[in-house]
């Protein structure tokens, strides 16, 4: 609803003024001397009447004056209001400054006078800066007629009014001219120096100084302004349109998405047009309605509802084959699909202009205009649509990757690292989180994200006897560390003979030999800083006041790490040789997942412990927009059969390179009915949903150390596959794979048929085991 203008109020205005014809008087007799006989004739005829008339000469205090000798005004004016564009131009005539026209043109008083001819308040400026302005113009008057110094003019000043015919509002550059407006001064002017004039003009806001150093009292202005509007609408709007598109979050705030809209239809002229912005998301390949809080986006209702067609499609191909917008002057008789007619006449619009939003190379989203009377939209309607369209454009674009930040700000608080094959859904998450959070509800929470339906396949290469390597590591460097310190510890007996010298001996003669039967927990810890705080200190004061000791002290430091402070000797050999067969194995499963990827989209996942552990889980569930068959399924778990095979020969060929010949087992857990999995928020990961599928985790977690039924034998094996199971169905599927890769050469002919030992909680478990030729 437009504004009512406030009834015009006569601001402070410094100066006194008065209003005169005498100005434009002088400019008829000045025409009198015209070289053109045609101008001197009318001179001196507007002259003569003038001359039988004494109120048109001199002060004018009582306007009806003008309006009883209306002929001679009007005769007068002939020099400011051509005849010809009378009737069209917005122009008026004012006392210097003033808010009271006596005389003006048609749409002058249609646009910006009130009844009482008093103009009025535009909607866009308050009635302080109205006079801070004028106030400044009349300086800059007095400045260029009284001294003679000509200042920059002021930027054009805009109104805007209402405009009643339509219920909108519009935009008018105005212009005052003061060629009729004479400086009278009162008393001595006031001088002012070079320097003054100079400040005066660097300093054009500073009223204060102006006021100073030209009182208003010595200034009286003479004569009549005339006021000169240009409709301005669609620059100011087109501008406006550039800064409010370039803010953010612009699109996603109802009342902006209305502002925008209302400037639309006042560059347009339609009171009713409705404005729509679809994006487009790439990745979902649909469209992501803007406008859903205000209700506008029509397109994509029709896209999102129950009985859409095909409809949209077309018009959609349409579009982006053309690369022009889509003009429905009339939408019931246009030439599109009869679905999307019936869906858009079912909103009230009767015409719309469709365009796509192009970024470069790609399209960013849709915009839609519609108006509910036919012919309110047509090709002349273009002009204006390609302006903007550009805008739009960019600021769709700039909105998509404002929420596309904020959403991966909420996965990165709420989630951890998100496998790409579900990213979508995370993604989907935080949106609706970030949906509820806009909408007001604080108290919003993550939405669960659970997978139903999905197959899990389970691997791990475990480093056979890596507990016992680095407890005998540990053990022997440990040992060597304190003898060492022990043969220092005596030779220093030999030149000092110092109790705690002897109490230190002690020390490590008992924990060698307490070592030599075995390493317990902790050993490591009290030994290494018993060293530290007591032994170390001691070497020290020893090799600054004892020289004989210097050699074998250089010799104990010699062998201790610079870093670590220990003896780091079979520990690193042991850790080395644990990285590079972790690393080797982690980046083949990496580059061979990535491959197995490309078949079909799954959820991976791999960790290093004492070795690699795999978990996979691939279902329709996990993917967007992409059918599942049970095919796939079987293609990974031959793959996987496939990639274990490989493991085990890669880490058989490291073994002679390796600083201890460690070698690795490989197993496989077979799981064939479908369960489902959780994302965990405050574990930030996933974990098996439901009491039943429980049992597969703890299965997962156990099995590595099964051993066969009857026999302390390990399942796990050194060149061997053992592949874990509990119904036969499983177990034929497998041995399938297995006669294939036999056949290829890549097995041994024999396959193991084993019963396990009971494991806590968990009994009745088979496996196949077979032998990996090298």
């Amino acid at each position: 609803m437009l504004k009512e203008p406030t009834a015009a109020v006569t601001p402070t205005f410094p100066f006194k003024t008065t209003l005169s014809l005498e100005p434009l008087i002088a400019y008829w007799r000045a025409g009198e001397e015209s070289a053109n006989m045609g101008v001197a004739m009318l001179a001196q005829a507007v002259s003569e009447q003038v001359a039988t008339a004494d109120w048109s000469r001199g002060i004018i205090t009582d306007l009806k004056l003008l309006e009883c000798n209306c002929d001679l005004v009007e005769t007068l004016m002939l020099a400011v209001f051509p005849p010809a564009s009378f009737d069209t131009d917005i122009a008026g005539a004012i006392a210097p400054f003033q808010r009271h026209s006596f005389y003006h043109t048609p749409r002058f008083a249609e646009v910006l006078l009130n009844p009482s001819k008093s103009i009025k308040q535009p909607l866009n400026i308050d009635m302080r800066t109205l006079e801070v302005y004028t106030t400044r113009m009349a300086y800059q008057l007095i400045l260029e007629k009284v001294y003679g110094v000509h200042l920059p003019l002021q930027g054009t000043i805009i109104f805007t009014v209402p405009d009643y015919s339509i219920g909108l509002y519009r935009h008018y550059g105005v212009e005052f001219n003061s060629t009729f407006v004479e400086i009278k001064v009162h008393g001595d002017k006031p001088a002012l120096t070079p320097e003054q004039l100079d400040q005066l003009a660097r300093n054009p806001h500073r009223a204060d100084l102006w006021q100073q150093m030209l009182p208003p009292e010595h200034f009286e202005l003479v004569g009549f302004n005339i006021l000169h509007l240009v409709d301005v609408t669609e620059q100011e709007i087109l501008s406006e349109l550039k800064y409010d598109l370039l803010e953010r979050d612009v699109l996603q705030a109802s009342d902006r998405l209305e502002q925008i809209q209302e400037k639309l239809r006042v560059l347009f002229g339609r009171p009713f047009l409705q404005l729509g912005i679809a994006a487009y998301d790439e990745k979902k390949r649909a469209f992501v309605d803007f406008g859903r809080k205000i209700n506008h986006s029509f397109l994509t209702k029709q896209l999102h509802s129950p009985d859409a067609g095909s409809g949209f499609r077309q018009i959609y191909s349409q579009l982006w084959t053309d690369r022009q917008p889509l003009v429905l002057e009339d939408v019931e008789k246009a030439n599109i699909p009869e679905d999307l007619r019936q869906q858009v006449l079912s909103l009230g619009i009767r015409s719309a202009i469709l365009a796509l939003l192009p970024y470069g190379d790609d399209v960013v989203g849709l915009l839609e205009l519609g108006s509910p009377n036919v012919g309110d939209l047509n090709e002349f309607s273009l002009e204006n649509v390609n302006q903007f369209v550009p805008l739009f454009a960019v600021a769709v674009k700039r909105n998509a990757e404002d929420i596309q930040t904020r959403v991966q700000a909420i996965i990165k608080e709420k989630f951890t690292a998100i496998h790409p094959t579900m990213e979508w859904r995370f993604t989907d998450a935080a949106q609706n989180l970030l949906q509820k959070l806009e909408d007001g509800n604080k108290n919003a929470e993550m939405e669960a994200i659970v997978f139903h339906d999905v197959y899990p396949l389970h691997g791990s290469s475990d480093i056979r006897g890596s507990s016992t390597a680095r407890n005998e590591a540990i053990q022997a460097d440990l040992i060597e560390h304190l003898t060492l310190a022990g043969q220092v510890l005596r030779k220093a007996s030999e030149f000092q003979q110092l109790p705690i010298l002897d109490e230190l001996k002690f020390y490590v003669n008992k924990n060698l030999n307490r070592l030599r039967q075995g390493i317990l927990t902790g050993d490591e810890v009290s030994i290494f800083e018993s060293l530290k705080t007591e032994v170390e200190p001691l070497f020290e004061y020893l090799s600054q006041n004892t020289p004989e000791l210097r050699p074998i002290i250089r010799q104990y430091w010699s062998n201790i790490d610079p870093e670590l402070g220990i003896l780091y000797k079979r520990r690193k050999a042991f850790e080395e040789t644990t990285t590079l067969l972790n690393d080797a194995v982690s980046s083949y499963l990496d580059e061979e997942d990535a491959k197995a990827q490309a078949m079909f989209p799954h959820y991976f996942q791999r960790f290093k412990t004492d070795g690699v552990e795999h978990n996979i889980y691939v279902g329709a569930s996990l993917v967007e927009n992409k059918p599942f068959d049970l095919v796939f399924l079987k293609n990974l778990r031959l793959w996987q059969l496939l990639v274990m095979v490989e493991i085990t020969r890669r880490t058989a060929a490291l073994r002679p390179t390796l600083p201890l010949p460690l070698e690795t087992t490989q197993l496989i857990l077979i799981h064939s009915q479908p369960l489902s999995i959780r994302f965990r928020q405050d574990e930030r990961q996933f974990d098996v949903d439901g009491a039943y599928n429980i049992r597969y985790e703890i299965i997962k977690k156990r099995i590595d150390k099964a051993t066969v039924q009857g026999t302390s034998e390990r399942l796990t094996q050194p060149g061997k596959i053992a592949l874990v199971y509990s119904q036969q169905r499983e177990a034929d599927e497998y041995v399938e794979y297995i006669d294939y890769l036999q056949d290829r050469g890549l097995l041994e002919p024999e396959v193991e048929h084993l019963e396990l030992e009971e494991l806590q909680g968990v009994k009745g478990l088979l496996a196949l085991r077979v032998t990996v030729k090298p």
